[in-house]
C-alpha cells in the first residue's frame, strides 16, 4: 500500500561497500511516495575536516528532498565511520562510484535518474567520475581548478551547474571563466557576489538553486 513516509523514515543511516572497505552514508528521503530520482552529494576535503556533516552538504540534501529528489551523502574513506585512509583523490573516486552503485540498487530510487553534486574537493572527485558513469546531471560548488581542473568534462554533454563565490580564496573566478569556455552545453555557471569558499550565510539560497537545477534535469524526465 502506498503511503507517505513518516518523519523518522525520511532519514536513514546506512553502510555500503567500496571495494574491500565499508563506508558510511546517510539517506534523505522525500515525503512523497517512491521511486525517486536521487543525487549523491560529495563532501569537501577529508584532510581539512571535510565530512558528510558539512553545512553546505546537508543544506543541499535538505533542499533536494523538498523537490521530491532523494539525497545521499556519505563519508569518503578514512572519515568518520568509513574504513580506510585518504586515497589521494583516486580512492575517493572509487568511493563515489560505489555510492552510485549502492543508490541505483535501492528499489526506492529511479536508477536511470541519478545526479552528482560536489562541494570543493567533492567537486574534484565528481569531475573525474561524472564522465565515467551513467548520470543525468552534475552540480559543482566551489570546484578547485588546480591540476587537471575541469578538463575531464570536455566530453560531458549532460546538464551542468557550477557555482562559486567571487570572494573564493581557493577558486580563481578568472580561471573558472576560462575553463568553462571549453565545456559543452548545457552549462550554467553562477558567480555569487560577496561570498567566499565556505559560502557562509548563502547556504539556503545555494541549496534552493541546486535543488531547482536537479529538479529541471531529473524530475521533468519522469
Amino acid at each position: 500500500m502506498n503511503r507517505p513516509y513518516t518523519e523518522i523514515e525520511m532519514q536513514e543511516n546506512v553502510s555500503f561497500p567500496s571495494g574491500k572497505l565499508t563506508l558510511e552514508g546517510f539517506w534523505h528521503w522525500p515525503a512523497s511516495n517512491p521511486p525517486w530520482p536521487a543525487v549523491a552529494v560529495c563532501p569537501p576535503h577529508p584532510l581539512y575536516g571535510g565530512d558528510m556533516d558539512n553545512n553546505v552538504v546537508i543544506t543541499i540534501c535538505q533542499a533536494l528532498v523538498q523537490k521530491s529528489i532523494a539525497a545521499f551523502r556519505f563519508n569518503f574513506r578514512g572519515v568518520g565511520a568509513s574504513q580506510g585512509s585518504f586515497g589521494e583523490g583516486i580512492g575517493e573516486q572509487e568511493n563515489l562510484k560505489a555510492a552510485l552503485d549502492f543508490m541505483a540498487a535501492d528499489s526506492r530510487v529511479k536508477k536511470d535518474s541519478l545526479g552528482i553534486a560536489g562541494y570543493s574537493f567533492g567537486s574534484t572527485v565528481a569531475v573525474h567520475v561524472a564522465p565515467q558513469v551513467d548520470i543525468k546531471a552534475l552540480a559543482l560548488v566551489s570546484p578547485p581548478l588546480q591540476g587537471i581542473g575541469l578538463k575531464p568534462l570536455k566530453s560531458f554533454a549532460r546538464p551542468k551547474l557550477i557555482m562559486c563565490g567571487d570572494q573564493d580564496f581557493v577558486v580563481s573566478v578568472k580561471e573558472l571563466q576560462t575553463q568553462i569556455k571549453e565545456l559543452p552545453q548545457p552549462l550554467d555557471c553562477q558567480i555569487i557576489p560577496g561570498v567566499d569558499h565556505f559560502l557562509g550565510g548563502y547556504e539556503s539560497k545555494l541549496g534552493e538553486k541546486i535543488a531547482g537545477f536537479f529538479s529541471r534535469a531529473l524530475v521533468r524526465e519522469i
